[in-house]
């Protein structure tokens, strides 16, 4: 895996770990990063409804990598469900309004730390009773996710090192709640067509600033690294 930025005087293998170690917090403090991938026609996911389908060999390194490094995983409960999620050796935090989750599922009966919903006041009673029992459900906000709440519920069980692995529909809300502070994007030598939502599913503008961390390519796979920039 090659460094392209920052430019280097000599061609090097990039060292991973250090390209994405999560920046020194202080007490109480967190860092959210997402980690999504895209064809190069921008495609999330591939037609059978997967991001695993756009993904390569390169991408799913950094995807380890990345996983290995935060205290927590969180996930999207469609995304949870495409791609079929199952327990891994960090907690995943699940969010969904809905709660239109099978406490059955394997996510919850054979975590090896316990998974963890975050939804809002208005999720179904009967479905939170039913998930309460396999799981720690964190309420945050009313009518929607509270994210800067659900944030501090994370912190406050000392997960501070969060990633986001999507999908678009919670990306756009961390985004619109100015949560997000890093972004690793990979976009894959692949081309997809259809129809394929974007990276933020949002149905107005979402505009916000952000500054290139690194740029590595393997295999035609590009792996970029973005963080936010606050005014």
């Amino acid at each position: 895996m090659q460094q392209l930025y920052p430019p280097t005087t000599a061609p090097a293998s990039a060292d991973l770990a250090a390209a994405y170690a999560y920046p020194p917090l202080d007490d109480g403090a967190t860092w959210l990063r997402a980690n999504m991938v895209t064809s190069i026609d921008g495609a999330v996911q591939g037609p059978d409804g997967r991001s695993a389908t756009v993904s390569s060999p390169p991408d799913r390194v950094v995807l380890s990598l990345l996983r290995r490094l935060a205290d927590v995983i969180v996930a999207g409960a469609g995304t949870v469900r495409a791609e079929h999620y199952g327990p891994v050796d960090r907690p995943i935090a699940v969010v969904s309004r809905s709660l239109a989750l099978d406490p059955a599922d394997r996510l919850f009966t054979a975590a090896t730390h316990r998974t963890i919903v975050l939804t809002c006041a208005a999720a179904p009673a009967d479905r939170l009773a039913a998930l309460s029992a396999v799981a720690d459900v964190v309420v945050a906000g009313e009518h929607d996710l509270d994210v800067p709440a659900a944030v501090r519920a994370l912190a406050e069980r000392g997960l501070t090192r969060i990633l986001c692995e999507g999908g678009p529909h919670l990306l756009a809300a961390l985004v619109a709640a100015g949560a997000l502070d890093e972004l690793c994007y990979t976009m894959t030598p692949s081309m997809v067509g259809g129809v394929s939502e974007r990276m933020l599913a949002t149905p107005s503008n979402l505009v916000s600033d952000w500054s290139i961390g690194h740029v590595l390519e393997d295999q035609g796979t590009l792996l970029m690294r973005w963080v936010a920039r606050r005014t």
